[in-house]
């Protein structure tokens, strides 16, 4: 464990984050600007498939973070039968839901019942798969549908604000059901499919596109949103959240749905559009 991750447990997640949300939502021309440049230069942001690839016409660091990319600047699998990649970024895990219990890195795993903070909204993913895909600063924040669903519940689950960096997910147990995070919950044509938003340090909001912001305010209960009878339904590849710094975007699929792509990996580098699974 490094001594950044040691430091983590006693440092004041979220008073940290919502001076972070301050400085991120800051319209100083040189305060955002700054901040723009320093990110940009630092992670290799590539602004050339933004939809403004400008730097200097961004109003604020969030705003730079939450961009858009310009059309065609992704693509969709072109196959019928494929659930598709839900973000830009990386695979942190992948694979089987064993025991109910959801593999999170040598040694360390968590339940799908505390990830969605609800037993009984589990037991359909019993035998199902995951994919946990972690997003850095560099890559496009918006979260897009893997397949088309529609939305039946949102929970937000209160907890810490863990890194989940390569080395906090490596050595912090249970990272990923303890951070605070937005569970979304969609029905499909082949059954439930859960959508977890995972909040991490310096995260200073998680947004929906039927709803807008649900974090922060910081929960400290559990709080459910019904969306049943409502009709909204959100097409596959259709946007349906976005992160306000980099955290992890974690996809539950039941048993016998789909499956997963056979040479996806921890590491394996992915991109928004892509094929995650193939439908059964």
């Amino acid at each position: 464990m490094s001594p950044l991750t040691v430091l983590t447990y006693v440092l004041p997640h979220r008073a940290l984050s919502s001076l972070a949300r301050a400085l991120a939502y800051s319209t100083n021309p040189r305060t955002k600007q700054w901040l723009i440049d320093t990110v940009a230069r630092k992670f290799g942001v590539d602004l050339s498939e933004a939809a403004e690839p400008d730097a200097a016409a961004y109003p604020s660091f969030n705003a730079f973070f939450t961009r858009a990319l310009k059309p065609g600047a992704r693509s969709v699998d072109p196959d019928p039968h494929a659930l598709l990649m839900p973000a830009d970024g990386r695979i942190s895990q992948c694979g089987e839901i064993k025991d109910g219990r959801i593999f999170q890195a040598k040694g360390q795993s968590y339940t799908a019942a505390e990830l969605l903070g609800d037993e009984e909204a589990a037991a359909p993913f019993a035998d199902g798969v995951f994919a946990t895909v972690y997003l850095s600063p560099r890559d496009y924040h918006r979260v897009h549908m893997p397949w088309t669903g529609t939305l039946r519940e949102t929970v937000h689950v209160p907890g810490r604000l863990f890194s989940v960096g390569p080395d906090a997910v490596a050595s912090v147990p249970r990272v990923f059901a303890r951070n605070e995070r937005l569970v979304c919950h969609f029905d499909t044509d082949f059954g439930p499919m859960a959508s977890v938003m995972v909040g991490a340090l310096l995260v200073s909001g998680v947004e929906t596109v039927w709803s807008g912001v649900e974090i922060p305010a910081y929960g400290h209960r559990i709080e459910r949103k019904d969306y049943r009878g409502r009709g909204i339904v959100l097409e596959r590849f259709a946007e349906m959240a976005r992160f306000n710094y980099g955290s992890t975007v974690i996809v539950l699929l039941p048993k016998d749905a789909a499956v997963l792509v056979p040479d996806l990996t921890a590491e394996t580098p992915v991109r928004l559009g892509t094929r995650l699974a193939t439908r059964l």
